[in-house]
């Protein structure tokens, strides 16, 4: 059986940056589906749960002071649902895709995963970024519409058009499958 991860991507976040109320307001409506998601993979055996945040510069971060910024930002409602919970596997970035200088490929092989659900913010970057090194690592790609939070509206319907058209990626909202 092939194994799948969970990829939670940047939603550990203080939203005290530029756009962070359209990434906010955009986010709001992926909070349920996301968490339904985290509940559903702490659950399953099968399914990894790992968390890639952005360090926001700080190279002396952890997860834990990570999470107690985030809580203490801008918008805590919508990192409290989301906190990691105990035996989530947890990975620090520092640009915009989950793989570049990080240790998440190497997890990945350690972990025999084969296929990866990324959700998280921002659809036109770091979601769509994520998704393409990915997918050339050859990984099978899923990116539910429900969990990904955006800036810019057109530009994320065209991410997930370019994520479907061009890195085969699987679209379905989560609450359409059943998850």
């Amino acid at each position: 059986m092939a194994r799948n991860a969970l990829i939670v991507t940047d939603m550990l976040s203080p939203y005290d940056f530029e756009d962070a109320e359209k990434v906010a307001a955009s986010a709001e409506r992926t909070i349920e589906p996301i968490h339904r998601l985290i509940e559903r993979a702490s659950e399953d055996g099968d399914i990894e749960l790992i968390y890639v945040n952005d360090n926001y510069g700080d190279w002396d971060s952890s997860r834990e002071e990570l999470v107690a910024n985030a809580l203490e930002g801008e918008r805590p409602d919508l990192v409290e649902p989301l906190l990691p919970p105990d035996g989530a596997d947890f990975v620090l970035k520092a640009r915009h895709t989950i793989f570049y200088g990080t240790p998440l490929e190497y997890l990945l092989w350690q972990r025999e995963v084969e296929n990866i659900v990324l959700v998280g913010q921002v659809t036109e970057q770091c979601i769509l970024y994520s998704a393409l090194d990915a997918y050339v690592r050859h990984y099978q790609v899923t990116v539910p519409r429900d969990c990904v939070a955006h800036i810019h509206d057109d530009l994320a319907q065209a991410a997930c058009r370019m994520m479907e058209r061009n890195m085969k990626a699987d679209l379905t909202p989560a609450r359409g499958s059943g998850g």
